[in-house]
């Protein structure tokens, strides 16, 4: 795990923090209605749209946990969402924000978040699927406490990349490396699901601690999504997307003036802000497995400047 903040010593990492903190409080506070932008698909009242739709909140106990997703299919896209995940004796217990499409095949672009004892950190779980295949884990401890606070949690997903952020802070990539074979998540479209569930069964220290029923019920709780996205829309026998691309088959004068994202790269900030969170709190890493892929490591991971933290 991570040293602390004040453990650093070198110029150039403190310079570092101090631009990451920056890019914290900057994180955007943003609108968005739960109303008008999902629907709640399970729970028996366990979900609740508050506020005139500016909050939302899922609740899990012995009976049942809830989810939600949003009334949209999307292809590529930044999302922003920010959550306050369960306090006190979260052990057991996931909160999952993922994109995914349908089908034994689907695309799936995961954050889930790990509960744990109290006093522990929670772990946060990300995953990659392209076609089905999955098994691209990489994991991380987070520098802040998200039980005490909401916090913004995004994906930007464009033709070369996925990235995800923790308060506009890049903690993992996943390139396009169809030329090397490997399926990448560009030609199905996908909707936003969140769910909170028991998974005592694995979730924490392998399904070693249990959770804890006398807690419940659970709550994680979400506001200010955004998204700044290519709407699918499957009114017509191929379906369509709205913004301009190789996939799409309609255009929007809006998109190729205002989306940066679809064509968006790191820069050197966000290349050093990426490595910074890998090397001090990233805990798993599925390209560093060997005992795992003992036949070998997946493809990907054996591209120049793929992560072997």
């Amino acid at each position: 795990m991570a040293s602390s903040f004040s453990s650093s010593s070198s110029s150039s990492t403190t310079m570092l923090i101090v631009s990451i903190l920056a890019s914290s409080l900057m994180a955007a506070v943003f609108g968005g209605n739960f109303n008008q932008d999902f629907d709640v698909t399970w729970g028996d009242g366990r979900a609740k749209i508050l506020n005139n739709g500016e909050l939302l909140t899922l609740s899990l106990d012995k009976t049942s946990g809830s989810g939600f997703q949003s009334k949209n299919e999307y292809l590529f896209g930044k999302f922003d969402i920010q959550l306050k995940l369960v306090s006190g004796n979260s052990a057991g217990t996931v909160t999952a924000y993922y994109l995914s499409s349908q089908g034994s095949n689907h695309d799936e672009i995961d954050f889930e978040f790990l509960g744990n004892l109290s006093g522990d950190p929670y772990i946060v779980h990300t995953n990659v699927y392209s076609q089905g295949k999955g098994s691209r884990e990489q994991q991380f401890y987070l520098w802040f406490d998200p039980t005490k606070d909401f916090h913004t949690y995004s994906f930007l997903w464009n033709p070369s990349h996925i990235v995800f952020y923790v308060d506009n802070i890049p903690i993992r990539e996943f390139k396009n490396t169809e030329s090397i074979g490997v399926p990448f998540p560009n030609k199905q479209p996908m909707r936003i699901y969140s769910s909170l569930w028991n998974a005592d069964d694995w979730a924490t220290r392998g399904g070693l601690i249990k959770t804890n029923w006398t807690q419940a019920p659970f709550v994680t709780s979400f506001r200010n999504f955004k998204d700044d996205a290519c709407i699918w829309s499957s009114s017509s026998s191929s379906g369509s997307s709205s913004c301009t691309s190789s996939n799409s088959s309609s255009s929007s004068s809006s998109f190729s003036t205002n989306n940066t994202w679809f064509n968006q790269e790191f820069d050197s900030t966000s290349q050093r802000r990426l490595r910074w969170v890998q090397k001090n709190y990233m805990i798993y890493n599925y390209c560093a497995d060997l005992k795992r892929f003992s036949e070998g490591l997946p493809p990907e991971c054996t591209m120049k400047n793929s992560t072997k933290t």
